[in-house]
């Protein structure tokens, strides 16, 4: 969070090594394993129903205020690693969603001044075991599984994007069918906004990120519904910030796999 905090000079510092660096100092990135993009965020918090048409499919009305939950640490899966189906629920979902990540100190502040609190802009997978999601009138069990929430591959900062990424695409694939295509000038509450909303109730920090919902054409409004399993690949693309790519496996592949490993 110290390199988002001091972001100006750090960049700088960074961009002057890049310059200087030999072709060889390089490393491609597809050979790595990657993180979520930012480990261990202070907050990270998530908008529901921020899209009119996912709000409609899912039998909601249109909210006057953004529906909040929070994402834990332990949930959070860098690019390429796998999405985990739990054992105990089939009803794995995908969710395509913009991530606004907190480069500056923000309290009480205005819409005309919110995006210059922001450092720049990830994607992210809520990837929601919707059973869970309904058992009660609160999101928190469904959307905080172990390995559910993809986030990554890069942050892309806010000087080089459209202010508040309006007008940018977003899209979901599965095993490379699009299932989710919409703007995200489509947002209810766009970025800007929310992050004004955000400011009122606390305070937000270098390093925290907002997760800013998903459009229409999630698994569970479909019918027949569609639910990710084992074996499957899931992107999420937005425009300007490359493709967040995942393999789902089971739960109970990770156990045998911890089992062997000991």
């Amino acid at each position: 969070m110290g390199f988002i905090a001091n972001a100006a000079v750090n960049l700088s510092r960074a961009q002057a090594e890049i310059d200087r660096a030999a072709e060889t100092d390089f490393i491609d990135a597809a050979t790595l394993d990657l993180a979520p993009v930012l480990g261990n965020p202070g907050k990270f918090i998530c908008l529901g129903l921020n899209f009119k048409d996912h709000a409609a499919e899912g039998g909601f009305d249109i909210p006057d205020y953004p529906a909040l939950f929070m994402r834990a640490d332990s949930s959070l899966i860098g690019s390429g690693s796998p999405l985990v189906r739990p054992v105990v629920s089939e009803t794995f979902d995908y969710e395509a969603e913009l991530a606004v990540v907190i480069g500056e100190t923000a309290r009480h502040v205005s819409e005309e001044t919110a995006l210059s609190h922001v450092f720049g802009y990830s994607i992210f997978n809520d990837a929601s075991v919707r059973e869970y999601q309904r058992k009660t009138a609160q999101w928190t069990a469904g959307k905080n599984f172990d390995g559910t929430g993809a986030f990554g591959p890069a942050i892309v900062t806010a000087d080089d994007l459209p202010p508040g990424m309006a007008e940018m695409r977003i899209q979901s694939r599965l095993n490379g069918k699009v299932l989710q295509d919409s703007s995200l000038s489509d947002m209810i509450f766009p970025v800007a906004e929310t992050v004004s909303i955000l400011s009122q109730i606390m305070t937000l920090y270098p390093g925290d990120v907002i997760a800013m919902g998903t459009p229409a054409g999630v698994g569970h409004a479909r019918r027949p519904q569609l639910w990710m399993k084992p074996g499957d690949t899931c992107e999420v693309e937005i425009e300007g910030l490359g493709v967040l790519r995942n393999p789902v496996i089971d739960e109970s592949a990770v156990a045998a796999s911890s089992q062997a490993a000991e």
